[in-house]
Order: structure tokens, then sequence, then C-alpha cells
């Protein structure tokens, strides 16, 4: 009988086969969890170092004032009349009435107080003249600084001094002007001073003032800035009834903490913000008072101030737009270059004593610390340690480590 063999498979290639098999599908496996599990880059914001302006500035909020302002007051005891002006109205230095005061009886003046009425008219007139030679002295220093400022528009045509040394000369003959307008007013005042000491010297004298009205005539041309009393009533002598002042002649005061002011100088530039209009309005400091004095913050903290003085570069648009005791934020310059490396102060920490940042090269973040000179609250200088258009990580998270894969953050 004829017998046919069928082949089979060698068992040990069965096996060989089921375990090829069984590699690969682990290798695959190995694959995909490797793939899933490999760390993927930190997610950053990342910026470039670049080169441009920057303003360091101290800044803080201001208050407009009235550069002359003058209280008007009762020369003697007696009943006001009703007060018809209103904060606002304009007014004409020696013409227009402000006020009208109706003398008590006067009473008649023991030797002592005689003598002290004379003395008043005496200081009085010494205050006038004193005025009257820092108001020739005005004068003298405006008409020098017009001198300077006609050399200086020579020189610059030619090249020979730069427009900031120009732009200080300006800077003076317009404040010169402004101390000329002051001092006048200083002289008006003193005017009305000797004229109320000697009023009073004459009621009390007894003589034919004392019966008839006084009228209060305006001290300067300007307008109504308070209004302190209305309504007819008996005032004692020297008794606050206005206010008047020239609202063309604004200026803004700053109480900056001390530690700021020592760097602060005369004829610094100012920007002016937060007025209520769209530009910045541009500024110099006039004056850092000498004295300072305690101020307690919004946080119930005690702080050292110091008021610094600051005047409009457009006096005439100011007014125009401004008036007594308006809210402004200033942004006084103590340091400005044009071109400068500079980094956002976002990416800066400290490391030590040193400041540091995360420069990303192929892909990883690589910690590096720099030199840094200058900075205000967005952008510092820097001196060393960085080049322009390298790419850096801004706000870097704790968890970032030197070496580490990074990626741009997705907007």
């Amino acid at each position: 009988m004829l017998q046919i063999a069928v082949a089979r498979p060698f068992r040990g290639a069965v096996g060989l086969l089921k375990n090829r098999r069984v590699l690969l599908a682990a290798l695959v496996i190995a694959v995909l969890l490797t793939i899933a599990l490999w760390p993927r880059p930190m997610e950053v914001d990342l910026t470039t170092v670049t080169k441009g302006p920057l303003l360091v500035t101290i800044d803080e909020e201001g208050e407009t004032r009235v550069r002359q302002r003058f209280e008007v007051t009762s020369p003697v005891a007696g009943e006001v009349l009703r007060i018809n002006l209103e904060p606002g109205d304009p007014v004409t230095g020696g013409k227009t009435v402000l006020a009208t005061v109706r003398p008590s009886a006067p009473t008649p003046l023991d030797a002592r107080s005689r003598a002290e009425a004379q003395a008043a008219v005496q200081a009085a007139e010494a205050t006038l003249g004193r005025a009257q030679a820092e108001r020739d002295r005005a004068a003298t220093v405006l008409a020098r600084s017009k001198q300077q400022l006609e050399r200086a528009s020579n020189l610059i045509e030619g090249g020979a001094i730069s427009r900031d040394e120009f732009d200080a000369r300006e800077t003076d003959a317009r404040t010169a002007e402004e101390a000329l307008r002051a001092a006048d007013f200083v002289v008006t005042q003193a005017q009305r001073d000797v004229d109320v000491a000697r009023a009073r010297l004459v009621q009390s004298s007894g003589n034919s003032l004392g019966t008839g009205d006084i009228p209060l005539l305006a001290p300067v041309d300007g307008v109504i800035l308070r209004r302190l009393r209305q309504s007819q009533t008996v005032v004692p002598a020297g008794e606050p009834l206005l206010e008047v002042g020239d609202a063309n002649g604004l200026e803004i005061v700053a109480d900056l903490l001390s530690s700021d002011a020592v760097r602060i100088n005369t004829g610094d530039r100012v920007l002016i913000e937060q007025w209520g209009g769209g530009k910045t309005l541009g500024g110099r400091v006039r004056r850092v008072e000498p004295s300072g004095f305690m101020k307690v913050s919004a946080l119930g903290v005690e702080e050292q101030r110091v008021n610094v003085i600051i005047d409009f570069e457009d006096p005439e648009l100011a007014s125009r737009a401004l008036g007594d005791g308006y809210r402004v934020e200033v942004r006084v310059v103590i340091w400005q270059e044009d071109n400068v490396l500079k980094v956002p102060t976002g990416t800066l920490f400290r490391r030590g004593d040193q400041w540091a940042l995360f420069v990303v090269e192929d892909g990883r973040a690589r910690l590096r610390t720099i030199e840094i000179g200058q900075r205000n609250g967005a952008e510092a200088q820097v001196l060393d340690g960085l080049r322009e258009r390298e790419q850096i990580v801004l706000y870097p998270p704790d968890t970032l480590a030197d070496g580490g894969r990074v990626a741009q953050r997705a907007v």
C-alpha cells in the first residue's frame, strides 16, 4: 500500500516566528511609550535683545496750582456787604471792586496800640521797598537772559552749541520772565499791605475814614479762585474774604520721596501725563524745595517727602486746558539715551549678587549672568553679556532649569 508523507513545519521555526512577532510588538510598544513619555519642550514667552531709546524717570502724582495767589482780607473790623462775584469771574487789578467793608465805629488807641499800628505801617513800607528792589533785580536778570538767548540763537544756526544748550537758554529766559511777573505781583501785594496798615491807623485815629465804606480792589489782573465769604456779615480785621490769582500762571507741585528728590536737579525734563488730554505735556523742574515734611501714605506708613515745583513748557496751552488744583501725573527724566542695548525687566532675576536671564540656544534655555546699567520699571540697559537680536525668555517660570528645552508659547 502506497503511503504519502506530509511535511510538517519544524517546531523550532514556528517558535522563532512567534518570538519575532512578540519582539516586534514589544518594540512598537516601547517606541510608542518613549514618544508618549518623552519630555516635551516647556512653552515660554520669548523676546529679543534690542537697541533703542531708554528713559529713566521718577514717577509721582502732582497737582496744579496758581503760582501767584492773593488772599483778600478785611482791612478793618466791620460789616462786609454781600459779595456777588463768583469763582472764575475775571478781575482787573486796581479797578474791580471785590468787596465793600463798612467799618465799625472807631476805637481810640492807647499809646501802646498806636505805636504798634505805626510800626506796622513802617514794616509794610519796608517790605514794599524790598519788593521793589527785588523787582528791579528780576528785570535786570530778564534783560541778561534775553541777551544770552539772542546770542544762543546765532550760535545754534552755525552749529556752535547743541540743541540742549539752546533749550536751556530758552528756559532761563522764560523763567526770568515769570520771575519778573511774580515780582510785580509781590510789589502790588506789598503796596496793598501798606494801604491796609495805613487804613487801620487812620480809622483808629477817628478820622473820616472810620465812617465811610471801604472798597476792596483787586490786587492783580486775574480771576476769582475762591469765595470764602458771600453773605453780608460782621467780620474782624484780617478776616479772609476771597482768593484771587492769575490763572495763566500755573505750576505743578509734586511731593516726592526724599530719596528720589536727591536725584532730581533744576532744569530736568518732565513728562506730564494723565491730565485729561490725549497728548503728553512738557515741563521743567524749577525748584526742589530745601525742606521736607512727614506724610502718612495710604498704607499708614510714615514717609519723608519733598515738594518739587515744575513749570509748564507751554504755559498758554496748560492754562487753556487746566485750572487750579487739577490732578496730573509727572515723570521726571533723570537719565536718557537714544541708542542703548536693552532687555525687558521681566527677563531678569537675581542669582546671588548678579543679574541673570535665560538665553535660548538651539532650542534650549541657557543660564547667563549679565551686567546691567540704568533701568526703569519696564526696561534695563545691558552693559555686558548679551548681543543684539539674541532670543531670551520673558518671565521665566521657577521650574525652568539651565539646559531645559523650550519653545515659543502659542498665542
